[in-house]
């Protein structure tokens, strides 16, 4: 039974995937750190302080924090933007530049007398020797 988990943990797909998560979280934290280290204070610096946590109203004695809400969509969008621009846009551009035209199609035409498919450049049908 150890035998065959040590085979599955040691299967390619399991360590990609655990390598995957690793990575995965210390880019998170480097995404957050740009967005809560730079482009927070760069808005703060342009429009003012960016912090929405006093907005809210009271119900019955239960306080909405609607603040709060428009705080974690703000630095959703900021995280959004900064994967997209910093990671997407240039992986796209690096893809595209790497990326082989296919090969076009080789052109068919019908045979006007046995209806069979031949090349386009052909003068003569393969199947029944009419000219095309």
């Amino acid at each position: 039974m150890l035998k065959g988990f040590g085979q599955f943990l040691l299967r390619g797909n399991v360590v990609d995937l655990a390598v995957a998560v690793v990575i995965g979280g210390a880019f998170g934290a480097v995404v957050t750190a740009l967005v809560k280290d730079l482009i927070t204070p760069l808005i703060a610096a342009l429009v003012g302080k960016p912090d929405f946590s006093l907005i809210g109203f009271t119900i019955n004695n239960s306080r909405f924090a609607v603040g709060d809400f428009i705080n974690a969509v703000v630095a959703f969008v900021l995280v959004a933007a900064a994967i997209y621009f910093v990671v997407v846009v240039p992986m796209n551009a690096i893809n595209s530049r790497a990326r082989k035209p296919d090969a076009p199609a080789p052109a068919i035409r019908e045979c006007p007398e046995c209806l069979s498919e031949v090349p386009a450049a052909a003068h003569r049908c393969k199947f029944c020797t009419a000219p095309i």
